[in-house]
């Protein structure tokens, strides 16, 4: 299964912008390997946003919510990062899907 994540990252008051470029320098390790291992098919940083956007190819919906739970950035700030999580499908199969339908 395809999945978009789109992540949107703020960080408490008491918070230095050093304590989260740690945190995040460390989800960019976990993030880039699981790019290696095919898990994430890309990663996009937005410009001027604490923004990340991911393409995610996972078994299933759970798969994904576990990977979610593991990441260092929710385990050590979750409260301050929301992930907006759209499923996707090919467009290649979206498109049969159609031409099925008009041939029927």
């Amino acid at each position: 299964m395809l999945f978009h994540l789109d992540f949107h990252v703020e960080y408490a008051a008491d918070m230095s912008q050093n304590d989260l470029f740690t945190i995040w320098a460390e989800e960019a390790g976990v993030a880039l390997g699981a790019k290696e291992a095919g898990v994430v098919v890309d990663l996009w940083k937005a410009v001027g946003q604490r923004r990340v956007i991911a393409i995610l190819k996972v078994e299933s919906a759970e798969m994904l919510d576990q990977i979610l739970l593991d990441l260092p950035i929710m385990q050590k700030m979750g409260q301050h990062v929301h992930v907006d999580v759209t499923a996707l499908r090919t467009y290649e199969g979206f498109a049969a899907d159609v031409k099925e339908r008009l041939d029927r």
